[in-house]
């Protein structure tokens, strides 16, 4: 019956203070990806998805000042019901700074609650996230080449658990998966649907393809209520003052709650209604500081720590991490936290994870270390190959981008593996400025991109340093190195200028340094030679 179809900023006030000492942020945000957003029960696109979608480019850590955003929607044909995308606003997505690709999910003519379960409507979008011809604007490249940011609430965090599953056994890992008061109709857990509904829902649950997953949930509104998700790090909401009004106001105050966490202006809407400042003042625990500290500040963009073991609603509660993948250490240990996939065709190479594990800037000619997080479930007899590239911003479909080098690695069948490489930023492939590694790995026929978060800045070479060497005594020298301010030498000395030892080594805070070595009892011939580290 389903068919998929090939068919700025803005002014307000922001709250006054909101910094969030002691808060562990990324050092960069990060954006090149999808954000997904979706809505439940007789729900659409046009009210409070339109205000979420709106304001993801007017986040104050979102890294460029444009995007792209979708509409993908159902239309019915001869009692068919086919899967279409139009652009609804920002710039082509080659054409934008960011990469940053948002999607207003619409599937409204499908959620009444009869007609079809999310089983279903999951099936008929897969194909549109899996095509390199579902959106032409991209070029050829599938919307499962980015890292994705799923959100879905009511029966949609139900709709969007299952998409992440059937990604899962096409071999594509979801970057995160956020479910806003997930209730998936006829679930186990809401006996009384089946007096109202007859679709039985999709579980919400958490796969082993995804790397992180918030859930955010209620049980306060009679019979409109959602779920705490095993595998996700579970917030629940208590504080329902002010917000929507009328029967269940509190199901939908849950996605008004995140989008304050996306929009921090006071007063601000979705559309549909308004937080004030009494809102941001009893909504959120002093953790969440006012909603800044909170929600969206977990996605690529927002760029928090999601491996914290932090516990914002108090000892006891639940920790950042808990909504980290820890079937393998990907930075936040081990447990078995995720519902393992009954099967996984991979079809696709992914890349999990991508970071600087250096912070200073690079000159021209010196590496760098790059760690990066892979799986495709191929045997070992597979080769894909891993792209490094510089990029001047976070799009992966302009042509800005300049690649270093090519790492070949192989199928990994179930596991997920790790290197770290020293990236050589040589000047044949390099210029001074401020960039992001970006990588793209490919087997198979397929491509997955990944932009690490943290910048890099790429100085102009350097003078090499300099000695005035004057013999205090037989066996002693005042040694001056002559280098840059911020330079890291080391002084070196030797017997023969074949073996070489350290025997000092400084950050230049001056364009001198003075160095006096040790007298020893047996004096010898001695070179001394500085070099940058």
């Amino acid at each position: 019956m389903f068919a998929p179809r090939i068919r700025r900023w803005i002014s307000g006030w922001l709250l006054p203070g909101l910094v969030g000492a002691g808060f562990l942020w990324c050092r960069c945000a990060n954006a090149g990806g999808i954000t997904l957003i979706t809505h439940g029960l007789n729900g659409n696109v046009d009210g409070w998805i339109t205000g979420m979608a709106t304001n993801v480019p007017n986040y104050r850590r979102f890294p460029g000042t444009n995007f792209t955003c979708y509409r993908m929607s159902f239309s019915n044909f001869n009692n068919a019901y086919y899967l279409t995308a139009a652009r609804v606003a920002g710039n082509a997505p080659t054409n934008s700074d960011t990469g940053e690709i948002v999607v207003k999910l619409d599937w409204r003519q499908l959620a009444d609650g009869n007609s079809y379960n999310t089983y279903q409507v999951a099936a008929a979008v897969l194909p549109a996230l899996l095509s390199t011809n579902f959106i032409s604007e991209l070029g050829g490249h599938a919307l499962a080449e980015f890292p994705a940011h799923l959100i879905g609430h009511s029966r949609g965090g139900s709709l969007i658990c299952e998409l992440s599953r059937l990604l899962g056994t096409n071999g594509v890992w979801v970057n995160h998966l956020t479910t806003l008061d997930p209730h998936p109709l006829n679930d186990p857990a809401f006996p009384l649907d089946g007096f109202l509904y007859s679709a039985v829902d999709a579980p919400a649950r958490t796969y082993e393809n995804v790397l992180f997953h918030d859930n955010y949930w209620q049980n306060a509104a009679f019979g409109a209520t959602g779920l705490s998700v095993t595998g996700a790090y579970s917030r629940r909401l208590t504080v329902f003052s002010g917000g929507y009004s009328g029967t269940a106001s509190q199901h939908s105050d849950v996605h008004l709650w995140y989008h304050g966490t996306l929009d921090w202006r006071v007063p601000t809407s979705d559309t549909e209604t308004s937080l004030t400042s009494a809102e941001r003042t009893s909504w959120w625990v002093p953790y969440e500081n006012g909603g800044t500290n909170a929600g969206f500040v977990y996605s690529l963009i927002g760029g928090a720590d999601r491996a914290s073991t932090d516990m914002p609603l108090g000892p006891g509660t639940d920790m950042i991490r808990d909504g980290f993948n820890q079937n393998w250490d990907l930075g936040a240990g081990t447990s078995a936290n995720r519902t393992a996939l009954a099967s996984n065709n991979g079809g696709w190479p992914n890349l999990i994870k991508l970071n600087r594990t250096a912070t200073n800037s690079v000159e021209l000619g010196q590496r760098t270390p790059l760690r990066y997080y892979y799986q495709w479930v191929r045997p070992s007899t597979n080769l894909a190959t891993i792209g490094i590239y510089l990029d001047a911003d976070t799009n992966p479909l302009n042509t800005n981008q300049t690649l270093i080098c090519e790492i070949p690695v192989p199928g990994n069948g179930a596991s997920v593996s790790f290197a770290t490489t020293n990236i050589l930023l040589a000047a044949s492939n390099a210029a001074p400025g401020s960039y992001r590694f970006f990588a793209r790995i490919s087997g198979g026929g397929r491509s997955q991109f990944l932009y690490a978060p943290e910048l890099v800045q790429v100085t102009a070479p350097q003078p090499p340093p300099t000695l005035t060497i004057t013999q205090l005594s037989q066996a002693q020298f005042q040694i001056v190195v002559n280098g840059s301010v911020g330079q890291t030498l080391v002084i070196q000395h030797s017997a023969d200028m074949g073996n070489w030892q350290p025997l000092a080594t400084n950050v230049l805070t001056s364009s001198q340094w003075f160095y006096t070595n040790n007298a020893v009892a047996t004096p010898a011939p001695r070179f001394f030679r500085a070099l940058r580290l």
